[in-house]
Protein backbone atom coordinates (compact mmCIF):
# COMPACT_ATOMS: atom_id res chain seq x y z
CA UNK A 1 0.00 0.00 0.00
CA UNK A 2 1.42 3.20 -1.22
CA UNK A 3 2.02 5.91 1.62
CA UNK A 4 -0.48 8.09 0.16
CA UNK A 5 -3.43 5.92 1.01
CA UNK A 6 -1.54 5.15 4.42
CA UNK A 7 -1.79 8.52 5.64
CA UNK A 8 -5.25 9.08 3.87
CA UNK A 9 -6.47 5.81 6.37
CA UNK A 10 -4.47 7.14 8.97
CA UNK A 11 -6.23 10.57 9.09
CA UNK A 12 -9.91 9.39 8.14
CA UNK A 13 -9.60 6.98 11.33
CA UNK A 14 -7.48 8.93 13.66
CA UNK A 15 -10.46 12.00 12.84
CA UNK A 16 -13.01 9.15 13.85
CA UNK A 17 -11.58 8.38 17.12
CA UNK A 18 -11.12 12.19 17.51
CA UNK A 19 -14.43 13.08 16.83
CA UNK A 20 -15.47 10.30 19.50
CA UNK A 21 -12.82 11.50 22.07
CA UNK A 22 -14.54 15.29 21.57
CA UNK A 23 -17.99 14.32 22.10
CA UNK A 24 -17.15 12.29 24.95
CA UNK A 25 -15.11 14.87 26.52
CA UNK A 26 -18.19 17.43 26.23
CA UNK A 27 -19.23 15.22 28.93
CA UNK A 28 -16.22 14.03 30.92
CA UNK A 29 -14.23 17.56 30.59
CA UNK A 30 -14.55 18.54 34.23
CA UNK A 31 -13.13 15.03 35.37
CA UNK A 32 -9.90 15.40 33.23
CA UNK A 33 -10.77 13.18 30.48
CA UNK A 34 -8.18 13.04 28.07
CA UNK A 35 -7.98 12.44 23.99
CA UNK A 36 -6.09 9.08 23.37
CA UNK A 37 -5.59 9.82 19.42
CA UNK A 38 -1.82 10.02 19.46
CA UNK A 39 -2.08 6.37 20.47
CA UNK A 40 -4.68 5.08 18.39
CA UNK A 41 -3.00 6.56 14.84
CA UNK A 42 0.60 5.04 16.26
CA UNK A 43 -1.59 1.50 16.40
CA UNK A 44 -3.18 2.18 12.93
CA UNK A 45 -0.44 3.43 11.60
CA UNK A 46 2.31 0.65 12.59
CA UNK A 47 -0.52 -1.91 10.96
CA UNK A 48 -0.83 -0.14 7.70
CA UNK A 49 2.83 1.13 7.53
CA UNK A 50 5.15 -0.65 9.50
CA UNK A 51 7.71 1.86 11.74
CA UNK A 52 7.62 4.69 9.33
CA UNK A 53 3.87 4.26 9.33
CA UNK A 54 3.57 4.31 13.78
CA UNK A 55 5.47 7.24 14.10
CA UNK A 56 3.26 9.25 10.95
CA UNK A 57 0.37 7.95 13.01
CA UNK A 58 1.54 8.98 16.17
CA UNK A 59 2.42 12.67 14.95
CA UNK A 60 -1.25 12.82 13.37
CA UNK A 61 -2.90 11.60 16.40
CA UNK A 62 -1.10 13.93 18.25
CA UNK A 63 -1.86 17.01 16.39
CA UNK A 64 -5.44 16.04 16.34
CA UNK A 65 -5.35 16.28 19.99
CA UNK A 66 -3.55 19.31 20.15
CA UNK A 67 -6.50 20.87 17.72
CA UNK A 68 -8.72 20.97 20.75
CA UNK A 69 -6.30 23.73 22.04
CA UNK A 70 -5.66 25.37 18.74
CA UNK A 71 -2.26 24.75 18.00
CA UNK A 72 -2.74 23.16 14.85
CA UNK A 73 -4.77 24.07 11.91
CA UNK A 74 -6.70 20.96 10.07
CA UNK A 75 -4.05 18.97 9.05
CA UNK A 76 -4.11 19.01 4.72
CA UNK A 77 -3.24 15.93 2.06
CA UNK A 78 -0.05 17.97 0.74
CA UNK A 79 2.23 15.88 2.77
CA UNK A 80 2.65 12.64 0.72
CA UNK A 81 4.78 10.74 -0.93
CA UNK A 82 7.54 7.76 0.05
CA UNK A 83 10.56 10.75 -0.55
CA UNK A 84 9.06 13.13 1.48
CA UNK A 85 7.94 11.35 4.26
CA UNK A 86 11.15 9.09 4.57
CA UNK A 87 13.47 12.55 4.52
CA UNK A 88 11.58 13.44 7.51
CA UNK A 89 11.37 10.84 9.82
CA UNK A 90 15.25 10.20 8.53
CA UNK A 91 15.87 14.00 9.16
CA UNK A 92 14.42 13.65 12.71
CA UNK A 93 17.00 10.57 13.90
CA UNK A 94 20.11 12.45 12.26
CA UNK A 95 19.09 15.93 14.13
CA UNK A 96 18.82 13.80 17.43
CA UNK A 97 21.85 11.95 16.86
CA UNK A 98 24.07 14.15 19.08
CA UNK A 99 21.31 14.36 21.95
CA UNK A 100 20.43 18.01 20.53
CA UNK A 101 18.37 19.83 17.64
CA UNK A 102 20.43 22.68 16.38
CA UNK A 103 18.50 26.22 14.86
CA UNK A 104 21.00 25.59 11.90
CA UNK A 105 19.28 21.57 11.23
CA UNK A 106 15.91 23.39 11.33
CA UNK A 107 16.96 26.16 9.05
CA UNK A 108 18.51 23.77 6.45
CA UNK A 109 15.27 21.57 6.22
CA UNK A 110 12.94 24.61 6.18
CA UNK A 111 15.24 25.64 2.93
CA UNK A 112 15.37 22.88 1.64
CA UNK A 113 10.99 22.17 1.70
CA UNK A 114 10.57 25.30 0.59
CA UNK A 115 12.93 25.27 -1.95
CA UNK A 116 11.91 21.83 -3.11
CA UNK A 117 8.10 21.22 -2.57
CA UNK A 118 6.88 24.94 -1.54
CA UNK A 119 6.24 27.26 1.11
CA UNK A 120 2.73 25.15 2.23
CA UNK A 121 4.62 21.65 1.63
CA UNK A 122 7.25 23.18 4.03
CA UNK A 123 5.15 25.15 6.89
CA UNK A 124 3.58 21.49 7.19
CA UNK A 125 6.54 19.13 7.22
CA UNK A 126 8.02 21.43 9.97
CA UNK A 127 5.01 21.03 11.89
CA UNK A 128 5.09 17.14 11.24
CA UNK A 129 8.96 17.11 12.18
CA UNK A 130 8.51 18.17 15.20
CA UNK A 131 5.99 16.00 16.58
CA UNK A 132 8.41 13.58 15.01
CA UNK A 133 11.55 14.93 17.40
CA UNK A 134 9.73 13.92 20.63
CA UNK A 135 9.52 10.27 19.47
CA UNK A 136 11.87 7.49 19.93
CA UNK A 137 13.39 6.31 16.35
CA UNK A 138 14.25 2.91 15.15
CA UNK A 139 16.63 3.63 13.19
CA UNK A 140 17.17 0.00 12.17
CA UNK A 141 13.46 -0.64 11.33
CA UNK A 142 12.86 2.24 9.76
CA UNK A 143 16.10 2.64 7.41
CA UNK A 144 14.85 -1.28 6.62
CA UNK A 145 11.97 -0.34 5.21
CA UNK A 146 12.56 2.29 3.35
CA UNK A 147 15.64 0.20 1.89
CA UNK A 148 12.51 -2.29 0.94
CA UNK A 149 10.32 0.42 -0.57
CA UNK A 150 12.85 2.95 -2.32
CA UNK A 151 14.47 2.55 -5.38
CA UNK A 152 18.45 2.87 -5.18
CA UNK A 153 18.76 6.37 -6.77
CA UNK A 154 15.93 7.67 -4.51
CA UNK A 155 18.17 6.36 -1.45
CA UNK A 156 21.17 7.95 -2.71
CA UNK A 157 19.43 11.32 -2.76
CA UNK A 158 18.17 10.77 0.35
CA UNK A 159 21.96 10.00 1.65
CA UNK A 160 22.65 13.18 0.04
CA UNK A 161 20.60 15.52 1.93
CA UNK A 162 20.82 14.19 5.04
CA UNK A 163 24.70 14.49 5.13
CA UNK A 164 23.78 18.38 4.23
CA UNK A 165 21.59 18.47 7.43
CA UNK A 166 24.47 16.96 9.30
CA UNK A 167 26.83 19.90 7.99
CA UNK A 168 24.32 22.50 8.09
CA UNK A 169 26.28 24.41 10.21
CA UNK A 170 29.54 24.21 9.01
CA UNK A 171 30.72 21.10 10.87
CA UNK A 172 30.41 17.19 10.90
CA UNK A 173 29.74 15.83 13.73
CA UNK A 174 31.03 12.36 14.27
CA UNK A 175 27.71 11.12 16.13
CA UNK A 176 25.70 12.19 13.34
CA UNK A 177 27.69 10.56 10.53
CA UNK A 178 27.99 7.31 12.19
CA UNK A 179 23.85 7.51 12.47
CA UNK A 180 24.08 8.36 8.69
CA UNK A 181 26.18 5.57 8.04
CA UNK A 182 23.81 3.48 10.45
CA UNK A 183 21.30 4.47 7.93
CA UNK A 184 22.71 3.92 5.24
CA UNK A 185 23.79 0.25 5.48
CA UNK A 186 20.02 -0.99 6.54
CA UNK A 187 18.97 0.40 3.60
CA UNK A 188 21.06 -1.06 1.66
CA UNK A 189 23.36 1.65 0.28
CA UNK A 190 26.84 -0.44 -0.43
CA UNK A 191 29.74 1.26 1.47
CA UNK A 192 31.29 2.19 -1.96
CA UNK A 193 28.52 4.75 -2.27
CA UNK A 194 28.02 6.16 1.49
CA UNK A 195 31.97 7.14 1.03
CA UNK A 196 31.32 8.83 -2.67
CA UNK A 197 28.58 11.06 -0.70
CA UNK A 198 30.45 11.89 2.75
CA UNK A 199 33.29 12.64 0.35
CA UNK A 200 31.28 15.46 -1.28
CA UNK A 201 31.12 17.14 2.30
CA UNK A 202 34.11 16.04 3.71
CA UNK A 203 36.80 17.21 1.51
CA UNK A 204 40.78 16.23 1.82
CA UNK A 205 43.33 14.94 -0.74
CA UNK A 206 42.07 12.48 -2.27
CA UNK A 207 37.92 13.19 -2.46
CA UNK A 208 37.68 14.05 -5.91
CA UNK A 209 38.85 9.68 -6.13
CA UNK A 210 36.29 8.73 -3.06
CA UNK A 211 33.68 10.40 -5.12
CA UNK A 212 34.68 8.11 -8.08
CA UNK A 213 34.96 5.35 -6.19
CA UNK A 214 38.43 4.63 -7.54
CA UNK A 215 41.96 4.75 -5.95
CA UNK A 216 44.16 7.56 -6.44
CA UNK A 217 46.59 4.72 -8.39
CA UNK A 218 44.06 3.93 -10.89
CA UNK A 219 44.64 4.57 -14.07
CA UNK A 220 43.56 7.27 -16.97
CA UNK A 221 41.24 4.78 -18.35
CA UNK A 222 39.92 3.73 -15.24
CA UNK A 223 39.23 7.32 -13.83
CA UNK A 224 37.02 7.63 -17.46
CA UNK A 225 35.47 4.78 -17.00
CA UNK A 226 34.76 5.18 -13.33
CA UNK A 227 33.33 8.84 -14.25
CA UNK A 228 30.81 7.17 -16.90
CA UNK A 229 29.84 5.07 -14.73
CA UNK A 230 28.97 7.04 -11.76
CA UNK A 231 27.73 9.80 -13.69
CA UNK A 232 25.02 6.95 -14.94
CA UNK A 233 24.55 5.77 -11.08
CA UNK A 234 23.85 9.97 -9.69
CA UNK A 235 21.83 11.62 -13.50
CA UNK A 236 19.24 13.56 -11.94
CA UNK A 237 16.91 11.46 -14.52
CA UNK A 238 17.67 8.63 -11.97
CA UNK A 239 14.88 10.60 -9.64
CA UNK A 240 12.35 12.02 -12.39
CA UNK A 241 9.49 9.81 -11.05
CA UNK A 242 10.16 12.09 -8.03
CA UNK A 243 8.82 15.24 -9.88
CA UNK A 244 11.12 18.07 -11.08
CA UNK A 245 11.18 19.24 -7.59
CA UNK A 246 13.65 16.60 -6.72
CA UNK A 247 15.37 16.11 -10.01
CA UNK A 248 16.62 19.60 -9.43
CA UNK A 249 17.94 19.05 -5.65
CA UNK A 250 19.66 15.79 -7.36
CA UNK A 251 21.82 18.08 -9.78
CA UNK A 252 23.71 19.56 -7.07
CA UNK A 253 25.04 15.69 -6.64
CA UNK A 254 25.58 15.38 -9.58
CA UNK A 255 27.93 18.46 -10.26
CA UNK A 256 29.49 17.49 -7.04
CA UNK A 257 30.97 14.23 -10.00
CA UNK A 258 31.53 15.95 -12.82
CA UNK A 259 33.83 18.33 -10.53
CA UNK A 260 35.96 15.63 -9.24
CA UNK A 261 36.26 14.34 -12.49
CA UNK A 262 37.54 17.63 -13.73
CA UNK A 263 39.72 17.70 -10.72
CA UNK A 264 41.26 14.68 -11.87
CA UNK A 265 41.54 15.58 -15.27
CA UNK A 266 43.41 18.98 -14.55
CA UNK A 267 45.76 17.33 -12.72
CA UNK A 268 46.54 14.71 -14.44
CA UNK A 269 46.54 16.40 -17.98
CA UNK A 270 43.67 14.81 -19.20
CA UNK A 271 42.35 15.73 -22.37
Amino acid sequence: MGWFFTIIIILILVGYFYGRNESVSKTKKKHGAKSYAKWVGGGLGWAFGGPIGGILGFAFGKMFEDMQAGTYAHPSNTLQGDFKISLLVLSAAVMKADGSVRKSELDYVKRFFVTNFGQSSAEESLLMLREILKQDINIQEVSRQVGQFMDYSSRLQLLHYLFGIAQSDGRLPQNEVNTISAIAAYMGLSPSDFDSIKAMFVKDSNSAYKILEIQPEASDSEIKKAYHEMARKFHPDKVNHLGEDVRKAAEIKFKEVTAAYEQIKKERNLV
